[in-house]
């Protein structure tokens, strides 16, 4: 018996030390192919596919462009994320039945919140996805069997599922939708981040503010987001994805560095009020193009800025920047430069006078023309104050030849010694000349100089200046002759903080003489007052400015005009200087009536907002009625408010629709306003929109300035109508 257990007990631990010796010889062969693995060329290739399997290197973290803001921390641009909707049919997860079940709804909650396609366009989409997926898999099983390792190109992988971009929010919402709202690798959905550009203000001040690529990557394509692109660009991270458990997750290696904010001089108010001004104006005078450019007299600060160019389908959008870049001769604008430079130089006096007869004047066998010279009248001499009240080429011309006919190099010099020459580079890029000025030197071989360039010079012609170099020097008149540079980009801000602020550069400090300053002043004063442009005075503060009216050369020859009116207000405390310029505007042309028009129309919109009042302006006047005023208008209308006031109302004689209402002692008492067809109605003591009805309703297009009662129509009452004409009223 214990033989017979010696003999079992021995064939045990033979088999026992056989399965160790089999265990010892796998633990071994673990051993070499994992050393195999480690130290030879075969192991660093399997370590590169498993890292292919499960961590994807190198992938760049995009940085947050900076944003641009008004001057008060409004935006004016920024980044926001957009995604693009995937889903991937081959997602581990992803179960083909379950889909099936829910794609119904799923496509019903697609259509109600993005409806660009329907219920079942969705429902198609999401099912060929699924049909591809299912005719490559038999593919496959195809290829398996005959024994074959042909890869089928995976066309089903990945597809979009919405048409558009979405936003965060969307995609937090669409995360709870049918079948979407389980784990990423079992709903197949992929949402592809991307930042894009975003403007909350619309198309304000657009073409200043600029553009960027459609393709964020590639920057700025035009203005602010251009000039400096390098600012908002930021700097690229870096990240890589590792899969961990059946999850992608991303690590991050370098966190992206967010690019810097830039805080404008923008003012969104007077930006608003400028561009609606504008484009009011230019949609009464069919104009090409027009600029409007406010800037804040001391700091140089540009508060709104305006470049409106005609479409294709008729309306106005922001295009060129004009206000640095368009390249005319401005006309008579540049009536100021000259007789700063001939007071400067003591060549005149402001009483000086020159002959100007019926405002003709041969010069050289070309013939200088004032613009009432058509009328044949005989205005004698004109002093050198009232040539520039009425604008007159011939008074100006005689100027620069009585001084300078011998030495038109010296005038040049004058032109120099304001500044007017120097090439400045501004925060929206230009190319080629654009941007500075082109004024002709008698010794300059490139600008031909004629026998006649002088006299014309005097009067804006042979010479170009663009808008920003005639605002940047009516600012200088009235900053007490210290001319500085219009700038926008006021603060550069990064991580909230500033780490960069700009202050107006001075291009002269002095453009001229004390006494030549307050005596060009008072001409400027002169023409809005008693010259060619009475129709830009206003009735709460003085304005001064000069018009300027010139034709547009274009292949050798002259069409068209562009009209022009520069200055500031209040003329005795100079806040804001402004420049208003329309191309080719329909209908005779006026500096004055057009250009000035808008100016009048900015100026007093912005003075009633910027304006600080003290407590003594404010205080009320004891003689004022203490009854309300109440506008003419529509008989019913009037009725009913002064019967919920409970204010007596005296009775109407004769029937109608449009009264006029007086305030006498014992209450207020109505008059009928006469009605006739062919007639212009008397819309004057209105409110916007009883005007506006009854005008519309005549036949006539409307053009509205100011807010209040109409003060004045531009067609008078009794005229006969026309209709399909624009007739403008003024409100006050």
């Amino acid at each position: 018996m214990q033989q017979q257990d010696s003999k079992n007990k021995k064939g045990i631990l033979g088999r026992y030390g056989l399965i160790v010796s089999i265990l010892m010889l796998l633990a071994g062969a673990i051993v070499f192919n994992a050393a195999k693995i480690v130290f030879t060329a075969e192991g660093k290739r399997w370590r590169e596919v498993g890292e292919k399997e499960t961590v994807i290197k190198n992938r760049v973290i995009l940085p947050k462009r900076g944003n641009i803001y008004t001057h008060d921390g409004k935006l004016l641009a920024t980044t926001e994320p957009l995604y693009s909707i995937y889903m991937d049919f081959w997602a581990e997860g992803l179960n083909k039945d379950t889909l099936k079940v829910y794609v119904d709804d799923l496509a019903q909650a697609l259509a109600r919140k993005f409806p660009v396609r329907s219920a079942a366009q969705y429902e198609n989409v999401i099912m060929n996805g699924l049909r591809m997926r299912e005719s490559e898999e038999r593919q496959l099983k195809i290829n398996k069997e005959n024994g074959s390792n042909k890869r089928v190109p995976l066309r089903s992988r990945y597809v979009r599922i919405i048409p558009q971009d979405i936003s965060y929010v969307d995609l937090k919402e669409i995360r709870t939708f049918p079948f979407w709202d389980q784990r990423s690798n079992r709903s197949g959905l992929i949402a592809e981040e991307r930042n894009a550009r975003k403007k909350p203000f619309g198309n304000l001040a657009n073409r200043t503010v600029g553009s960027v690529y459609k393709d964020l990557d590639k920057g700025g394509a035009s203005g602010l987001e251009l000039k400096y692109d390098s600012l908002l660009i930021g700097v690229p991270g870096v990240k890589y994805r590792q899969k961990i458990q059946g999850r992608w997750i991303d690590v991050v290696e370098k966190p992206a560095e967010e690019g810097w904010d830039i805080v404008t001089t923008i003012d969104a108010d007077i930006q608003d009020i400028a561009e609606r001004s504008l484009r009011s104006k230019l949609i009464e005078t069919a104009a090409e193009s027009g600029t409007a450019i406010i800037m804040e007299v001391e700091s140089g600060e540009i508060k709104g800025i305006v470049n409106l160019d005609r479409m294709s389908n008729g309306g106005y959008a922001e295009g060129n920047p004009n206000a640095f870049s368009y390249m005319n001769e401005p006309g008579s604008t540049f009536k100021t430069v000259t007789a700063m430079v001939a007071l400067d130089d003591g060549v005149v006096t402001p009483t000086d006078s020159f002959y100007v007869g019926d405002g003709l004047f041969q010069y050289n066998n070309r013939w200088v023309r004032d613009h009432y010279w058509r009328r044949g009248q005989d205005r004698g001499y004109l002093t050198v104050a009232e040539g520039m009240a009425v604008s007159s080429n011939v008074v100006m011309s005689k100027i620069v030849l009585k001084g300078y006919e011998k030495n038109p190099r010296k005038f040049v010099e004058g032109i120099d010694r304001i500044g007017l020459r120097k090439q400045l580079k501004w925060d929206v890029p230009l190319n080629g000349i654009e941007g500075t000025t082109s004024i002709r030197f008698p010794d300059d071989k490139t600008n031909y100089w004629s026998n006649t360039t002088l006299p014309w010079m005097s009067f804006g012609y042979e010479t170009m200046v663009p808008p920003i170099y005639m605002l940047m020097f009516y600012n200088g008149i009235a900053n007490e002759g210290k001319m500085i540079k219009p700038f926008i980009a006021k603060q550069f801000l990064k991580n909230g903080k500033v780490v960069k602020e700009v202050k107006a550069e001075v291009v002269n400090p002095r453009i001229c003489k004390p006494k030549t300053l307050k005596q060009i002043h008072e001409m400027l004063l002169g023409v809005v007052e008693e010259g060619t442009a009475t129709v830009v005075k206003s009735d709460y503060f003085s304005i001064a400015g000069k018009t300027g009216t010139a034709q547009i050369a274009s292949g050798g020859q002259y069409g068209g005009y562009y009209v022009s009116f520069c200055g500031y207000f209040p003329a005795d405390k100079p806040m804001y200087t402004i420049f208003v310029g329309l191309r080719k505007p329909q209908g005779t042309p006026s500096g004055g009536g057009m250009a000035g028009m808008v100016f009048k129309n900015i100026a007093e919109q912005t003075y009633v907002r910027k304006v600080q009042h003290t407590v003594k302006d404010l205080i009320i006047d004891p003689e004022l009625p203490k009854d309300p005023v109440i506008k003419h208008g529509n008989w019913e209308y009037n009725q009913t408010l002064l019967a919920n006031l409970d204010y007596h109302l005296g009775a109407l004689d004769e029937k109608t629709d449009w009264v006029k209402i007086s305030h006498e002692g014992k209450g207020y008492q109505p008059k009928a306003i006469p009605m006739e067809e062919s007639l212009v109605p008397d819309v004057r003591g209105m409110g916007a929109r009883d005007a506006v009805y009854l005008l519309e309703k005549m036949g006539l297009r409307i053009n509205l300035t100011g807010s209040g009662k109409v003060v004045s129509q531009s067609f008078p009452p009794g005229q006969k109508l026309v209709k399909g004409t624009t007739i403008t009223i003024r409100l006050q």
